[in-house]
């Protein structure tokens, strides 16, 4: 078994092989086509996963975030971005 993959601000998140970002017509919406299964993204959860290119740390797109959304206080989003990359590290949807 293999030890768990911890998201912090240098971690550098891309999708997992063999999964892909891709947008739903008939729905209008985003998701990850994973092999198996699929997760449908919110506006939000896009806008994260839209960043995770593999070349962008966790600290970058969060940055970038707070630009887009300055209203939005930088802690929250920092947790929130964290939180949401950790759980599809943990699904095996992305990479750190």
């Amino acid at each position: 078994m293999s030890e768990r993959a911890i998201a912090g601000p240098d971690s550098v998140p891309r999708l997992a092989p063999h999964n892909k970002l891709r947008f739903d017509k008939a729905r209008e919406t985003w998701s990850i086509q994973a092999p198996e299964r699929a997760f449908m993204l919110d506006a939000i959860a896009h806008s994260v996963v839209s960043r995770c290119d593999g070349a962008a740390s966790i600290a970058a797109i969060v940055a970038d975030l707070c630009s887009t959304f300055p209203d939005a206080p930088a802690d929250i989003i920092g947790r929130d971005v964290t939180a949401l990359i950790q759980d599809f590290a943990d699904k095996g949807v992305m990479q750190l």
